[in-house]
């Protein structure tokens, strides 16, 4: 019961992270101001779901989850590299 409600909770958690940084991408008024919003709150939103299902995994099976820490690490490298070279490329072209 008690993992449930933490899975749960991770679940709830992440999709208010993502639902946050979605919001920040459609109604912040700048190109650098709508980057932060999915680089930071969406990378904290999918990596608290990826949480969810890893613990859920290992409540139900007993054991760890590869896929899972696959995904986290790939876009915990991706996210900030991807837009530090968006960011790079609009500075670039503003010359």
């Amino acid at each position: 019961m008690v993992a449930e409600l933490l899975v749960s909770a991770l679940v709830l958690v992440g999709a208010a992270f993502a639902l946050v940084g979605s919001i920040g991408l459609a109604r912040l008024p700048d190109f650098f101001t709508r980057l932060h919003g999915p680089t930071k709150a969406t990378t904290l939103g999918v990596g608290g779901i990826v949480a969810a299902g890893l613990l859920h995994g290992w409540m139900e099976a007993g054991v760890g989850g590869y896929r899972e820490l696959a995904i986290s690490l790939f876009l915990f490298i991706t996210a900030p590299v991807s837009a530090h070279l968006l960011s790079k490329a609009v500075l670039a072209n503003r010359k």
